[in-house]
């Protein structure tokens, strides 16, 4: 049976209405993917906590949650994930990369033209159908 991972993800905008995408490493399984930033949750962890934690020691920045924006089973080779993608707004600081390689900002239209980890391209469809 395989490993299941509860895992959150930021669909964090700015003030322009660019979303926030991170570069996975080389270092990172799926490496040279793009993602929304985040992590696992932890046991007895809400996935509000789970996020804002896990952009503070991913981004160093601080981040307020609104609401669940997508949640999604994907399930790859060795392992499935639920992924739950929460939109969120920079509540204080500059988000900088810790573990990934690059932060870019983009525009919804323009978030098709990366290359997506399989589990977050339902969300990025969601998001570029909204054209808000």
């Amino acid at each position: 049976m395989k490993k299941q991972i509860k895992v959150v993800g930021a669909v964090i905008e700015n003030g322009h209405k660019e979303i926030l995408c991170a570069l996975r490493s080389p270092q990172m399984s799926m490496p040279n993917m793009w993602e929304f930033p985040g992590g696992k949750v932890e046991k007895d962890e809400d996935i509000f906590s789970a996020l804002t934690r896990e952009i503070h020691e991913e981004l160093s920045c601080k981040i307020s949650t609104l609401n669940l924006l997508h949640e999604n089973v994907h399930e790859y080779d060795d392992f499935i994930i639920q992924l739950l993608t929460i939109r969120c707004r920079i509540a204080a600081g500059i988000p900088i990369p810790g573990e990934h390689s690059k932060l870019i900002w983009l525009k919804r239209e323009n978030l098709a033209s990366l290359v997506w980890a399989p589990a977050d391209i339902p969300a990025v469809e969601l998001l570029i159908a909204e054209k808000i």
